[in-house]
Order: C-alpha cells, then structure tokens, then sequence
C-alpha cells in the first residue's frame, strides 16, 4: 500500500508542537511494517539546511501562480530511511520565523496561500494526473494546514487516492476569506454550510473531513461532552453520520 502523509511540521526537522511528533513517528512506523509511506512537508529553511542533498523532481510552478517557483524535492529523514517529498517554493516559505508565525509573533498574512499550495500540490500528488511516477492509495492529511486535499480530490473528476484526515487541535482551523475558495481550486458551490463555510469564512480545517473517509482524533470520539467543550463550535466535525453529507453535491 503506498500512502502520502501530509504535514505542515515534523520533528526533527521542525517543531511547534504534538503534531510534529505525530509525523516524525506514525510514517516511520508505518514503513517498518512494510507499507510504501512517503511525506510531503513544505520547504522551511530549517528543513532545507538539514537536507542538503534534496534533489528536484518536478516543476510546479503552475500552482504556484505569483508565488513563484514551486518545485517538490526528494530526500530522506536523517537518521533512517524514511522518504521526503519537500515543498520547495523560496517566495512562501523561504523567511525567518516560524511555521506559521512571523518573528513578531503574528500570523502570517499569505498563509491561505502557503497552505493552500501545499494542499494543492498534495491533491495533485493523490491523483492520476501526478507528475512523478508514484501513485499513493491512501493520503493522510494532518489538521488545518492540509484540510484542502480532501475538499480538492472530492470536488476533482480524475482517479484518486482515498483520504484519511487527523485532527490534532480544533483550537487551529485555517478561516479566510470566502474569495479564496475559487482561487485554491474549488467551485463556488462548495462555499455552503454543508462545506467549508464555517460562520461567512472559509474553513480550511471543515474542508477535511468528508464523509465517507475517516477522521482521527485526539481526543476519543466516545467522548463526546469532552468534545463538545473542546470543539471551538466544530463539534459537527466529529458526528460523522451517513446520513448527513459532508459537501454539496457537484454541480451537474
């Protein structure tokens, strides 16, 4: 089974919090139990300085619009033999800071763009219409900064992979403006409450979890007060019933 983990952090090359730990160890257990699990990570600085030999292995730049050159660059984990795939854009991710933050403290202002590339580039990756010559089944998105994946290969009339999305932190859930959800690649019908509207805003983290794939979180869903007190209003996120669609249904 090949399988495309997608994460915004992962230690040790970079860390904010739990979800980095999460990703520098379920796709290397994974792989020791035999499965094909490669992982997509944007290009911060302090990766790229802890990957000299990255190579490039394709062109991207057409998504990347006025961002400039995107490329994924192939590499492995220091330290053992897990594979890499590197979001190389210098204009989105090439500053000082962090992740998500400016040395200020303060979000950064194009992160809709930052993540909604690596979104982009990851639905791409799950699809037929991939440019490199792996083809994942499964892909396994991780909170807010990868919910677009999901939402992307709902709404995409090419073979794809199946998804699984992991929500780390309800606290963190990528709202922008409504404008962007035709920019990143979504019709405008998706812009509903069945969608990834989430109060007149754009959800990234509500554009993850379609049913029917499945959601992982950290806080068991037999839980449900706990959940309700920790949800920050997504609540709905967790009540997965197949009686209630995740998205609007495509325009004919």
């Amino acid at each position: 089974m090949h399988i495309l983990f997608v994460t915004s952090e992962i230690y040790p090359l970079i860390k904010t919090g739990g979800l980095a730990d999460v990703s520098g160890a379920l796709p290397l257990a994974l792989l020791k139990l035999g499965l094909d699990v490669r992982v997509l990570v944007p290009g911060y600085p302090p990766i790229l300085e802890k990957l000299p030999d990255a190579g490039p292995l394709a062109d991207l730049s057409a998504l990347a619009g006025e961002s400039g050159g995107a490329r994924p660059l192939s590499a492995t984990m220091p330290g053992s033999n897990l594979p890499l795939l590197v979001l190389d854009c210098p204009m989105l991710f090439a500053r000082p800071g962090g992740p998500y933050l400016s040395p200020e403290g303060r979000d950064w202002e194009d992160n809709v763009l930052r993540f909604g590339l690596l979104g982009r580039v990851g639905a791409l990756l799950a699809s037929s219409d991939t440019p490199l010559p792996w083809l994942p089944d499964i892909v396994h998105c991780n909170d807010w900064q990868s919910g677009l994946i999901p939402a992307l290969l709902h709404y995409s009339d090419k073979p794809h992979a199946k998804t699984v999305m992991s929500i780390h932190n309800l606290m963190f859930q990528g709202n922008f403006g409504r404008e962007w959800v035709t920019h990143l690649g979504l019709p405008a019908s998706a812009f509903d409450v069945n969608g990834v509207e989430f109060y007149g805003h754009f959800s990234f983290l509500k554009a993850g979890p379609p049913l029917p794939g499945p959601i992982l979180s950290s806080i068991p869903l037999s839980q449900p007060t706990r959940l309700r007190r920790t949800s920050y209003a997504l609540f709905c996120l967790t009540k997965k019933t197949s009686s209630a669609p995740r998205y609007s249904p495509r325009p004919p």
